[in-house]
């Protein structure tokens, strides 16, 4: 029996027992946004009967390839955050807080495919094929430590020859990813994006159509609109947009949401409807530094959509972190326990005893860590994280996320992302940050903010156990322990 991460390990144990021989593919105190699997992990799978991940995009894309591609065709898999819905679990829409003065422009694939066969390695395929504007457009990434990589450049054009790879973003089914743009001058400009759907690698692509998009870069929307030919088009020009391929209706158009609530408060726009503002206000200089130099000389000016979250940061709709609310990690438990007896009925019995047991360990500690965060004073409950991994913690326990590093620990944050969380901790009078022990030889920003505020860095447990917490019950309760100590002010010692 195979699982994806050492905490999902721990709780098909505790169910299985003694009838199961359960591994994980994700190490403990490794992350499971970034663990690239060895062939061990591949082994591992091809040898299992049944297989639990979390899904929900926490797990790094490979990881889930590596499972679905060695599974055998008679082996069970779960997908537990979002099955477990079923068994009342309670899920948190991934909400992107709006602080930029521009539309936040990315790309999406919505649907999954089904019609056409596609499961969860499949992938959809956004190309640029044709561009027109007074200059170049160019969509890119920044990267840990400022790195940077180029996604679409019109400036060498589009080579249909090679299918044009060198302008083409492949995401998942139902995922969307965030992007820089830059055009190097103000003016009017089009561009035509194809969708194919790659279902495995070696069948034929699905052509899903092509749109073209209208920008208006520097001059009024309606100047853009009157060259371009359309008519009354709604302007984009705040909150989050994503350039959008359908896959189920195998047709492009745009996902917008002016207030930057998420996929729940968007609407679905024809391409042929809109145009994007990139208001004067977005124009910039740009940087020094080898990584920009495909963007002109530095110093130059550019106008630019800055990526909402620095770094990429491909996701789903939902906060894949649902254990984090012991509510939610029982429904995992009443899962994993119906998906047991279903594969081994011989042995139900004994699955459903084990579950009755840990169902019961799993209601108190909930009841005891309740009582320990109520016991924090409600105007010092201010989490300030490593990651946005706590949101079902703060939802369940009373708590508010105040701030955290970077939306993912895969990327290295911003001199803004850092003056703004020094800021967030003096206005709120935050005692303590807190820093997820697998992730300290990677979050150097947290602790030299805490340093340069004389505050305390505090453990807390997100994605991994470590060497001394080893049980998903250890973790609830180290977590709350350190977090009553570290915020209560009358709570002496450091965890």
């Amino acid at each position: 029996m195979v699982t994806t991460t050492g905490i999902l390990r721990d709780l098909v144990h505790n169910v299985g027992g003694d009838r199961v021989d359960v591994v994980s593919l994700v190490p403990d105190r490794a992350d499971p946004h970034a663990y690239e699997p060895t062939l061990r992990d591949a082994r591992n799978v091809v040898y299992a009967d049944v297989a639990f991940s979390n899904y929900a995009m926490l797990e790094e894309q490979s990881v889930i390839k590596t499972l679905d591609a060695n599974l055998r065709g008679d082996a069970v898999s779960v997908s537990l955050a979002e099955e477990s819905v079923k068994y009342a679990a309670e899920i948190i829409p991934l909400v992107e807080d709006v602080s930029l003065d521009t539309v936040w422009l990315g790309l999406r694939a919505q649907g999954r495919g089904a019609a056409y066969g596609a499961t969860r390695t499949s992938e959809v395929q956004l190309s640029a094929v044709a561009a027109t504007g007074p200059g170049s457009i160019v969509a890119y990434l920044t990267g840990s430590f400022g790195d940077t990589d180029r996604y679409i450049d019109s400036s060498d054009g589009f080579d249909p020859a090679d299918g044009y790879r060198d302008d083409t973003v492949a995401l998942p089914a139902d995922a969307h990813t965030h992007l820089s743009w830059a055009f190097t001058e103000p003016g009017t400009y089009t561009l035509t994006l194809r969708a194919r759907l790659q279902v495995d690698d070696t069948a034929r692509p699905v052509d899903l159509g092509e749109a073209t998009y209208v920008f208006a870069v520097g001059i009024d929307p309606r100047e853009a609109a009157a060259e371009a030919g359309l008519t009354d088009p709604v302007v984009l020009d705040r909150g989050h947009a994503d350039l959008t391929v359908d896959v189920d209706a195998a047709r492009l158009g745009v996902r917008y949401d002016p207030s930057g609530g998420g996929d729940h408060t968007q609407r679905t726009l024809p391409a042929d409807g809109v145009i994007v503002e990139v208001p004067a206000k977005a124009r910039t200089e740009i940087p020094a530094g080898e990584e920009f130099r495909f963007l002109g000389r530095a110093g130059q000016p550019v106008y630019q959509l800055a990526q909402a979250v620095l770094g990429k940061h491909v996701h789903g709709e939902i906060d894949p972190h649902l254990w984090q609310d012991v509510r939610n990690a029982i429904a995992y438990v009443q899962l994993i326990r119906d998906t047991l007896i279903g594969a081994d009925p011989a042995h139900a019995r004994d699955y459903a005893e084990n579950a009755r047991r840990y169902l019961g360990e799993l209601d108190a500690v909930d009841t005891e860590v309740r009582a320990s965060y109520a016991s924090i004073p409600p105007g010092d409950r201010h989490l300030v994280t490593t990651h946005d991994a706590f949101g079902y913690l703060a939802h369940a326990y009373g708590l508010e996320i105040a701030g955290f590093v970077t939306p993912n620990p895969a990327v290295e944050p911003s001199l803004a992302d850092r003056r703004r969380l020094a800021d967030t901790i003096r206005n709120l009078h935050v005692p303590a940050v807190f820093l997820e022990p697998n992730l300290a030889a990677r979050s150097s920003t947290l602790t030299d903010v805490a340093d340069d505020l004389g505050i305390r860095v505090c453990p807390i447990y997100g994605d991994a156990f470590s060497d001394t917490v080893t049980t998903y019950l250890q973790l609830v309760r180290a977590n709350a322990d350190s977090v009553r100590s570290c915020l209560s002010p009358s709570v002496e010692g450091t965890p």
